[in-house]
């Protein structure tokens, strides 16, 4: 069958977007023309602002790469402007001469930035905020000139400012309103942002219109109605946008601020739709991405023959991060006769929280300082949710439970791209996601303005539990924009000590921060500060707290310290007696060649290591576990090596060394390898005179092989290596990030370097020891003293 010939004009958000959704559908109906006025491939003009401010690139920006256009058929031409459309004889002309035919033709051809039509608009140095081209000019112009001024002080002139700040400019910002984003916030949260933009730099210019810009050819100042003059060597017009309609006007399109369309997309034309910033649908225009998303799925089932009951209008949200300021706002954010507010501020940690109720229904709310609740005020407003039940969610939510923990799977995490929670833990468990890459891949969320990432994060979380690792997280969670790498810079340039002092020093937008955060910073500072600092035991997750593994019915398993695998007659005696006296549902051995005692209450937990008189098993922590051997040498017929005596070395040497995840080793005695080395974390091979030392084997989910990091002759030098992987590993892990996906992340040749220089393994072994002088197990300091330990568990439990 022959395809039809679908013409898309317009390379960017909501176009591609409806492109996308088209494939997936019908992936091989159409033949695809793409016409995009820049020369880039398709890229999200969100993260513009963040180009602007140094945090991203702009390859890093790139939403479809050349390959994607090249992978699904699509003949795409970047910098070729359509100029015509004949849509009598149903073909488009562009700026190039070319000539295409259509079937189907799709309009998405945005909007424009609204530059002033005042006296000096069109001297150099004024621009818009728009795209990649105003974007350059920017930070162009800030490596020759001082002086920047922002017309508009909404969300995008706000972004554009702390941009301009962030490349060492000095910025007025203007505004004609009396406060800022007066469309997004009421005036106490426009007042507490407008204090702290002040801290950051930020001059604000309220009440004032813009009469001329000043200067010859370029830009040296700007004047007001009242006759003030502020010196300006770059002005940013970013006052709003204005869908670029011309082509459909000459078209004979129908046309009002938009190109107006029905609820399936389509203009008075029936095979030409619009999507986008450019369409206007029943008397309103969206400049917000999640809005058009929704307009484009809707447009691509229709335009794919599929019944779907139409686009019916969005309900948009806004949110706002700037260094470290969030702001949240949805719906009705004014009282008016009709409303009645919820409002609570903290003047001291500056947050605000204001939902805007009517008839008993939640209709808006308006979030400063703290926006975790955002995406769940925004569910409750799209669902028509009455105040009674989101009171009712608030009193039943645990004290650390997570936000996207409570939510309904119907509930949208990804408001953008219109992404449930339902979806996002579906794809999770059918694809085998395991990174916040994966699940913006898979299934749009967190793809587009990226608010989202930390409850797209905290889904996996909840969703993989201990195989969930962070390697791939940005930052160390949605209560900071900080990455790993800057926390642990400031723990040490600042000599910070507490992870309460980080959170305050850092800016972090929780005062207790959360069960991600609290766990990795006290791992941090441990890391730094090694011997000299005091663990913090409420930091840790429970299972570490408790020296127990809770199970599915709420009771724990223990696991005594077993070195090397190998018990005595007394020990397994004292283990007998405690699972006779506890009625132990299960004793199991481990993989790990360990004892389990399962089925133990919380109550006995105190009684049970005291009556062991046994060090933990470490079965629970994020720390070196068990190092599981072979019988080696001394029994084995084909044992070249003392693997037990190895093993119970290594054991005894980094018994309790905290790590970024749990660490697992196995020694085996010779190349059969009974040990299982070749997929631990650290695996110990021995042959005949020599050692052999892999690295980032993974027995789990992901298995992984473990490489071969070196040969040695001797134990000491076994130890020695091993410390040196282990204190490297420490120190340049993500938390919770395992050996495997470190090794994989680093490159083992790179791995490799680092550890046979003479005299960077001797330093790392130094830090190793300092880091293991630290090291007390608890239970030994206090298991004579019954009343102690049980007083320890009062005190954990009250955290």
């Amino acid at each position: 069958m022959e395809k039809q010939k679908l013409i898309l004009i317009g390379n960017g958000m909501a176009g591609i977007r409806t492109i996308e959704e088209i494939i997936k559908l019908l992936p091989d109906y159409f033949e695809i023309t793409v016409f995009g006025k820049e020369p880039y491939p398709n890229y999200n003009r969100i993260q513009l602002s963040n180009v602007l401010q140094g945090d991203t690139e702009l390859k890093d920006i790139i939403l479809n790469e050349w390959q994607w256009y090249e992978d699904n058929n699509i003949l795409l031409y970047p910098g070729e402007t359509v100029v015509k459309i004949d849509k009598e004889r149903q073909v488009v002309f562009t700026d190039k001469g070319k000539e295409a035919e259509y079937d189907y033709l799709i309009i998405a051809t945005g909007s424009h930035p609204f530059i002033l039509p005042i006296r000096g608009s069109d001297k150099k140095g004024v621009t818009g905020f728009r795209d990649i081209a105003d974007c350059e000019e920017m930070i162009k112009t800030s490596k020759t000139y001082q002086h920047a001024t922002v017309i508009g002080g909404g969300l995008l002139g706000l972004e554009a400012a702390r941009g301009l700040l962030n490349l060492g400019m000095k910025v007025d910002v203007i505004e004609l309103a009396d406060y800022l984003m007066e469309a997004q916030l009421d005036q106490t949260a426009a007042g507490l942002l407008q204090e702290e933009l002040e801290t950051q730099g930020m001059q604000f210019h309220f009440n004032k219109q813009t009469t001329e810009i000043l200067g010859d050819e370029r830009v040296t100042g700007i004047q007001f109605q009242d006759g003030q003059v502020i010196q300006a060597d770059l002005v940013v017009m970013a006052i709003g946008i204005r869908p670029n309609i011309q082509l459909a006007k000459e078209t004979g399109l129908t046309v009002n601020r938009g190109i107006v369309v029905n609820d399936f997309m389509q203009t008075n034309v029936a095979n030409i739709y619009a999507v986008g910033e450019c369409a206007e649908h029943n008397h309103t225009t969206y400049g917000l991405v999640a809005p058009l998303y929704e307009q484009g799925q809707v447009l691509a089932k229709h335009i794919c023959g599929m019944n779907h009951q139409g686009y019916k209008g969005s309900i948009v949200s806004t949110q706002l991060k700037i260094s470290g300021v969030d702001v949240f706002s949805a719906g009705i954010i004014n009282e008016t006769a009709d409303t009645k507010a919820m409002k609570v501020l903290d003047e001291w940690q500056k947050t605000y929280k204001k939902i805007v109720i009517q008839s008993g229904k939640i209709v808006g709310t308006v979030l400063y300082g703290n926006t975790k609740e955002g995406a769940k005020l925004f569910s409750y407003m799209k669902k028509n949710a009455s105040i009674e039940d989101y009171l009712a969610s608030q009193q039943n939510a645990e004290e650390e439970e997570s936000i996207v923990q409570s939510m309904g799977d119907e509930e949208v995490i990804c408001g953008c791209n219109g992404v449930s929670k339902g979806t996002i833990v579906e794809a999770i468990n059918r694809e085998g996601l395991t990174s916040l890459e994966e699940v913006k891949n898979v299934t749009n969320a967190a793809r587009s303005c990226g608010q989202c990432k930390g409850m797209v994060t905290d889904l996996l979380e909840l969703t993989l539990g201990d195989d969930y690792s962070e390697s791939s997280s940005e930052t160390i969670c949605s209560c900071t924009d900080l990455s790993r790498e800057q926390v642990i810079a400031a723990i040490r340039e600042k000599g910070l000590t507490h992870t309460k002092e980080v959170m305050n020093v850092l800016g972090w937008k929780t005062e207790e921060g959360c069960s991600k955060c609290r766990p990795a910073l006290n791992y941090y500072l441990g890391m730094v500060h090694a011997a000299d600092y005091e663990d913090e035991r409420e930091s840790r997750f429970v299972n570490e707290r408790l020296h127990a593994n809770i199970q599915k019915d709420g009771t724990y398993s223990v696991v005594p310290r077993m070195y090397g695998g190998v018990t005595n007659v007394e020990d397994l005696r004292k283990i007998a007696d405690v699972a006779e006296k506890y009625q132990v549902g299960m004793i199991k051995l481990t993989g790990g060649q360990r004892i389990d005692l399962l089925g133990i209450t919380k109550e006995d937990l105190p009684d049970v290591w005291k009556d062991l008189g046994m060090p933990s098993g470490y079965a629970y922590g994020k720390s070196v576990r068990t190092v599981k051997t072979c019988v080696g040498a001394q029994f084995c017929r084909f044992g070249t090596q003392d693997s037990v005596g190895m093993g119970i070395q290594l054991e005894k040497k980094f018994e309790g060394l905290n790590t970024p995840h749990k660490v697992k080793m196995g020694v085996s005695a010779c190349p059969r390898n009974c040990a299982e080395g070749g997929v631990k974390d650290v695996g110990v091979i021995g042959l005949d005179g020599v050692w052999e030392v892999y690295v980032g084997g993974n027995g789990g989910t992901d298995l992984r092989q473990a490489e071969l990091l070196v040969r040695v002759k001797t134990e000491d030098e076994v130890l020695a290596y091993t410390a040196a992987f282990l204190q490297y590993y420490r120190e340049n892990a993500n938390y919770l990030e395992r050996t495997s996906a470190f090794v994989e992340r680093v490159g083992l040749e790179h791995v490799q370097e680092v550890v046979m220089d003479e005299h960077v393994r001797q330093a790392l072994n130094e830090r190793m020891e300092r880091a293991l002088s630290a090291y007390q197990e608890p239970w030994q300091a206090v298991i004579e003293d019954e009343q102690t330990v049980k007083d320890l568990y009062q005190n954990i439990q009250t955290h």
